[in-house]
C-alpha cells in the first residue's frame, strides 16, 4: 500500500516558512524543524527532502505569498509616486510592528546571508529584484506621465535607487530601527525625485 501522509505538507511549509523567515538558515537546524513542526525527521525528508531543499521550497512560498501580490499591485496601481510611498508604508509598518516586527524579509535575509550561495537561490533571488524593480518602473513611468516627477528624472535610474531602499528598510528594520526615522528617509529619497506626498 503507498504511504499516507497523516499531516497537511502546506501547512507544514507555512510553519517551516516563519522559522527561516524569523531565525534565519544558519541558525535553523533539522531539529528545531523538527519541533517546530512534530514532524519526525523521515517524514520530513520524504516529503520535502533535506533542509536545502525545505528552504528553497519555503523562499519560493514566502515570494509568491508576500512579494509578488505587493509588487502586483505597486505596478497596478496607476497613482504614480502616492504608489510608491504606500508601498514603502505598508513595507515599514510591516518590517517595524506587529507579529513580523524585526523579522525582515526573507528574501532580503537570505540576500546578506550563506545561503545565497546556492545557484537555485542565487536565481531566485535575481529574480524577485527584477520584479521589484520593474513594479517600481512601471509606476514611475506612471509618475512621469502625471508629471509627478521632477525635469530629468530617470524612471530606470530611480527604480534602482528605490529597490535599493527597500532592501535597506528591510534590513534596518530586521535591527531595530525605528519606524519613523525609516519614513523620513524614504520621503527625503521621493522628494529628490521631485516627489509630491502621498494623499
Amino acid at each position: 500500500m503507498p504511504d499516507i501522509k497523516h499531516f497537511d505538507p502546506d501547512a507544514v511549509l507555512e510553519t517551516v516558512v516563519r522559522l527561516f523567515w524569523r531565525e534565519g538558515v544558519a541558525r535553523t537546524g533539522i531539529q528545531d524543524v523538527v519541533t517546530a513542526t512534530g514532524l519526525n525527521r523521515s517524514s520530513l525528508y520524504a516529503t520535502f527532502g533535506g533542509k536545502q531543499e525545505l528552504y528553497r521550497a519555503a523562499l519560493r512560498r514566502y515570494v509568491e505569498q508576500w512579494s509578488r501580490p505587493a509588487f502586483r499591485q505597486l505596478a497596478e496601481d496607476g497613482r504614480g509616486l502616492p504608489a510608491i510611498a504606500e508601498f514603502f508604508d505598508g513595507l515599514i509598518a510591516v518590517r517595524c510592528s506587529g507579529e513580523y516586527a524585526r523579522w525582515g524579509c526573507m528574501v532580503v535575509n537570505a540576500q546578506a546571508g550563506a545561503e545565497n550561495g546556492d545557484p537555485e537561490v542565487g536565481a531566485l533571488l535575481d529574480h524577485h529584484h527584477e520584479q521589484l524593480r520593474d513594479a517600481l518602473h512601471t509606476a514611475l513611468t506612471g509618475a512621469a506621465a502625471q508629471g509627478q516627477l521632477a525635469p530629468g528624472a530617470d524612471p530606470g535610474s530611480a527604480a534602482d535607487v528605490l529597490a535599493l531602499l527597500a532592501y535597506g528598510v528591510n534590513l534596518r528594520s530586521r535591527a531595530g530601527a525605528d519606524a519613523r526615522a525609516l519614513k523620513a528617509t524614504v520621503a527625503t529619497a521621493l522628494n529628490a525625485l521631485g516627489a509630491r506626498p502621498a494623499a
